[in-house]
This record gives structure tokens, C-alpha cells and sequence, in this order.
């Protein structure tokens, strides 16, 4: 079992300029898009809980949306990059995509079994080749680490330079055409963009959902900007729809379960006073792995998971809430919840 941290961090701006898979939307790229704007917005760790652990565990890969990529690979992507490690590009740039890898239920892509691979090129690098792969029938994201075995190679193109593709505001794009027949149900793109210029290779992972239609995405309009310089030192509060808990402080919690994993959210709330802080135990039946949290310092000793808050999300008035979130393995059993608080 181990410790999972969250973290509040001053992004920085993003790197210069390369690219990524606009669509279906890279995990990352994804993540950038729909929370770039709001990237402290509690209402993300439940409408998009997988984003929200990647923002905690890193803001900085989705401000460097375009900087996931490794150099002097020389071709041999399998053996730089290990099992379990491929949407992090073999855990690239001292570790500032690893999120990227975290099994769960990422957001998807609805696509029907014809679809094209968008890539932006916001630097005018151009291609070597860009190879497209689709995970084969039967692999699920939401509970299965990607390996290399898992991919099967459905697009590509040889060297192609920039100005061969489509220009459009902020850099160029291609659409790479994906035809497969008999599909259904969730699945993986996984692209390699081998860059012209350098040995740089761009790895990315993108959560589709076969059965649907497919939604056009574009790239943005400019280039981001620079981050926020200061986050706020506190979150937003949410004030109580019911009344405040009794004692010092209350946890309610509740999971989203898959097989052999499970996601738990815990919601605490401040009872009649204000508190200084809190720490929540969960104990439960047994059997139970913590891989990864956030909003909270997790740790786990045997069936007791133990979480205690970060410095921006301690102190609370009277009945207001926080929350906090953490990625399981094993069973997804209802854990007794208790709450001590600091007043």
C-alpha cells in the first residue's frame, strides 16, 4: 500500500510549442480543454474525477499539453517505453505525465467504426511517420493498464512535412483515417508522432467509446497562455444543502466500483463550529489497496485508510464541506467512515 499526495502547485507556463491529438482528445490535451479555465472548480472530481487526479497529481501536463514526448527513442519505442507506462511516455519529462497512466474511467470519445485521428502540429515539425493503434476487442480501459501487446496498428503515414498538412489558426493538422468493422464498447488510440526535426517521438493516449457518433474537435484557436499566476489559497466552499453534521465533523462517503477496482470519495463536512483541520479513517473489511489519492494526504495500514487534509482545505466554517478522492484496488466494500477534527 502506498502513500498518494495532493497537492496545490503555481503552474507554469507551457512548454514551447509542439503538439498533440486534438481528436479523439488526448488524455492530457482533454484534460486542458475542458478545465483549463477552471482548473480548481471542485465540481471536477465528480464530473471528471480521472482529469481531476491528473490536475492534482501535476497541473503542469496539462498546461505542457504539447510537450509530451521523448527524445533520442531512435526508433525503438518498445524498448524505451515498459508496459503500463505508455500514455506517460515511459513516465517522460521527470515524471510530469505519469497521471496519464492511471487506470480508471477516463473520459471518451464516442466514435463510430470509421474515424479519423486529428494531430495539431502548433510548431510546423512535421513527420517522419505518425502510427495510429486501436486496442484490441476485449481490452477496457477503465480497469486494465495499457501494454504494448494490447495494440493493434489501424493508420499510418510516412514522412510528411508541415506544409503538406491542413493549416489552420495556431499551426497545422492532419486527419489520419481509422476503418475497422465489428466494434463496440470502450477502447484506447494510441499515437506515435515521430517528429521532423530531431529524434523526438510524441506518445499519446486517447479514451474512445465505440457506438456512437463522432464529435468534430478543433484545435484552439491560439496558443494557451500562461497559466494563472497564483491559485487561491482556498478553494470555493459550497454551502450545506442539509443541515450541519453533529459533532465536530461528519464523512459520507460513497464509490464508483469496476472489476477489481474501485473509486472512493469521501465528503467532510464541519459540524456547529468551525474547525482547523480533520483527518477521516475509513476501515475496511479487508483486502482493500489505496494506489492513489487526491485533496488529501492518504496513507493505508492494513484495512484502515487514513486521511488527513492539505493546507488548503482544512479549515472550515460551520457546516461547510470539502472532499477528497482516491483510486482502490480490490473489492469495493462500504468502509466505516469516521471524522476527527481540529478546532
Amino acid at each position: 500500500m502506498i502513500a498518494a499526495l495532493a497537492i496545490t502547485v503555481v503552474p507554469a507556463g507551457p512548454a514551447a510549442a509542439h503538439g498533440n491529438v486534438t481528436g479523439p482528445a488526448s488524455r492530457n490535451y482533454g484534460c486542458w480543454e475542458r478545465w483549463g479555465s477552471k482548473f480548481q472548480d471542485p465540481t471536477m472530481a465528480t464530473l471528471d474525477p480521472m482529469c481531476w487526479q491528473a490536475w492534482q497529481a501535476d497541473p503542469n501536463a496539462m498546461w505542457n499539453w504539447n510537450g509530451l514526448f521523448r527524445e533520442g527513442v531512435a526508433g525503438n519505442h518498445q524498448g524505451a517505453i515498459p508496459d503500463g507506462q505508455l500514455c506517460s511516455a515511459g513516465h517522460t519529462q521527470s515524471g510530469r505525465y505519469n497521471a496519464m497512466d492511471t487506470v480508471g474511467d477516463w473520459q471518451a470519445t464516442s466514435v463510430g467504426n470509421n474515424f479519423n485521428v486529428r494531430v495539431f502540429d502548433q510548431a510546423l515539425h512535421g513527420a517522419d511517420y505518425i502510427r495510429v493503434y486501436v486496442t484490441r476487442a476485449g481490452f477496457n480501459p477503465v480497469n486494465t493498464a495499457l501494454k504494448w501487446s494490447d495494440l493493434v496498428l489501424v493508420s499510418q503515414i510516412g514522412n510528411t512535412p508541415a506544409a503538406q498538412w491542413t493549416t489552420v489558426s495556431g499551426g497545422v493538422q492532419l486527419d489520419l483515417p481509422v476503418a475497422l468493422s465489428g466494434r463496440s464498447g470502450r477502447a484506447m488510440v494510441y499515437t506515435i508522432w515521430q517528429a521532423s526535426h530531431l529524434d523526438q517521438s510524441y506518445y499519446w493516449c486517447s479514451d474512445i467509446n465505440f457506438g456512437g457518433t463522432t464529435t468534430p474537435t478543433t484545435p484552439p484557436t491560439t496558443p494557451p497562455t500562461t497559466p494563472p499566476t497564483t491559485p487561491p489559497t482556498t478553494p470555493p466552499t459550497t454551502t450545506p444543502t442539509t443541515p450541519p453534521a453533529t459533532g465536530a465533523c461528519s464523512a459520507t462517503y460513497s464509490a464508483t466500483s469496476w472489476q477489481g477496482g474501485f473509486q472512493g470519495n469521501v465528503t467532510v463536512q464541519a459540524g456547529s463550529a468551525a474547525i482547523k483541520g480533520w483527518t477521516v479513517r475509513l476501515t475496511y473489511p479487508g483486502g482493500q489497496t489505496v494506489q492513489q489519492g487526491w485533496n488529501a494526504t492518504v496513507t493505508a495500514s492494513g484495512s484502515t485508510v487514513t486521511a488527513t487534509n492539505v493546507s488548503y482545505n482544512g479549515a472550515l466554517a460551520a457546516g461547510a464541506t470539502t472532499s477528497f478522492g482516491f483510486i482502490g484496488g480490490g473489492a469495493s466494500t462500504t468502509p466505516t467512515a469516521t471524522c476527527t477534527a481540529t478546532v
